[in-house]
């Protein structure tokens, strides 16, 4: 070992107060696994999931609609059904209004229309 500037330097890799440096090194691999993970979902699966997620979204707007629409002045249900439905909904429902005032473009669409690329 030599001393430069006061400061030991050894060909050891740096040991963490208390923690081995096998440790450190199983923590990078690890680390390096899960970006390894994810790089791999990007390209395999993310778009398959990102469209079951919209879809999911479309049909929760859709129930949403069809069992509380006359919150927005279109009555579907009658109201005892829709008051039975009315604490599994609450949660929902200001995200539903904030989704139907949301301006969309038609573009939007285009991923619902088969033949659209």
């Amino acid at each position: 070992m030599s001393e430069v500037d006061g400061q030991r330097s050894s060909s050891r890799p740096e040991i963490r107060a208390g923690v081995p440096a096998w440790r450190s090194l199983w923590e990078r691999l690890l680390r390096a696994v899960h970006a390894v993970r994810e790089i791999l979902y990007g390209m395999t699966i993310y778009e398959w999931v990102r469209g079951l997620q919209r879809e999911r979204g479309e049909v929760e707007r859709l129930f949403i609609l069809v069992t509380f629409g006359d919150l927005i002045g279109l009555p579907l249900l009658p109201p005892y059904y829709t008051m039975r439905l009315l604490p599994y909904i609450v949660p929902a429902v200001h995200r539903w209004k904030r989704s139907l005032l949301r301006e969309r473009d038609w573009t939007d669409l285009a991923d619902f229309i088969e033949g659209v690329d």
